[in-house]
């Protein structure tokens, strides 16, 4: 499997596909807007996604999708609520045999389910993992050290993918856990929104430290719901993406949560915003997930009614603080 397809030009696509082309691979960035096919393959940057970051001279971007699906695997790395689409446009072209790698991050609102759902419901046969990790885009692009955990169920196409994507400072974990993993990745963004609303308001490092704990509970409780193991959540799906994304201003779900808590508007801060906030729709899709599994998850509920019911950042600091005192699990 030499050759790398990625689907998604965002900041997190372009990452991937220049760590992949600046290690010799021979990569194709697939990408929708024609400004940015040309601003990749003429400037060598993606002036609107990832601007400042020089990219190898050997990678491709193109507005062809079937450029894409000639690739022996593809990264899958379109925001969460555009999956499925994605995949239905790929279907007609794609190979089953080729390898599908779901980088994305987030849960279906309108179905609640995990991205390897959606896929399995668009392409049944499709052979599929999984990476997801603590990465800001910009340091990887920039070819800094980083983990990530590669989730598969098939053994050996986890060893052909360990193989292929591993680099010396691009470091896949093998685990067979494609549930608890996605569950991390998704949950993770809302938790980190939580933490940047502390920020924000001034709560100080204490109640961050708790709201963190408390969220790796909540995100292992709906993984053993899913069918995952809420022990996969201790590794670098699950608390390593957390502390990275629930403690930087370079994270967009933190720093989100932190324009909240400072008292800023929902649709003025996402409307001022390149890219897409994931944890903004995660957080209704994991209260109506928890709601339907009868899983107790606090914190998403309390994002969820700030972000979607009315709900004011005050009155969802007083709820949280006055829940009942439970016994630690």
């Amino acid at each position: 499997m030499n050759k790398i397809g990625v689907i998604g030009a965002g900041a997190w696509g372009t990452a991937l596909a220049q760590v992949y082309a600046a290690a010799g691979r021979d990569v194709t960035l697939w990408v929708r807007e024609a400004e940015v096919v040309t601003a990749v393959n003429e400037r060598h940057e993606n002036t609107l996604f990832l601007p400042g970051v020089s990219l190898d001279e050997r990678l491709k971007a193109s507005g062809d999708l079937g450029d894409v699906a000639a690739c022996d695997v593809i990264l899958l790395v379109t925001p969460a609520q555009h999956m499925r689409s994605s995949l239905a446009d790929l279907k007609a072209l794609l190979d089953v045999q080729t390898p599908l790698v779901i980088c994305s991050k987030g849960i279906e609102l309108k179905t609640g389910l995990l991205l390897s759902q959606v896929a399995r419901d668009v392409l049944p046969e499709a052979k599929l993992a999984v990476l997801t990790g603590p990465t800001f885009a910009i340091e990887v692009a920039k070819g800094l050290p980083a983990a990530v955990t590669l989730a598969c169920e098939d053994e050996a196409l986890a060893q052909d993918l360990q193989d292929m994507l591993g680099l010396p400072h691009f470091r896949p974990y093998l685990s067979a856990d494609m549930i608890g993993a996605q569950v991390g990745a998704a949950l993770k963004n809302v938790i980190a929104i939580a933490c940047g609303i502390i920020e924000g308001r001034g709560l100080g490092e204490n109640a961050r430290a708790a709201l963190l704990t408390r969220g790796i509970a909540e995100m292992g409780r709906l993984a053993e719901a899913l069918g995952g193991c809420k022990e996969t959540l201790s590794g670098l799906c699950g608390i390593g993406d957390l502390v990275l994304t629930a403690s930087s201003m370079q994270s967009r779900n933190f720093s989100f949560g932190a324009a909240l808590g400072r008292g800023e508007a929902i649709e003025e801060i996402l409307k001022a915003r390149t890219g897409v906030t994931e944890g903004f729709y995660t957080a209704k899709a994991a209260a109506d997930l928890a709601e339907k599994l009868g899983v107790d998850m606090p914190i998403a509920a309390a994002l969820n009614g700030l972000l979607n019911e009315g709900l004011s950042v005050d009155a969802v600091i007083q709820d949280m603080l006055n829940r009942p005192f439970k016994e630690e699990r």
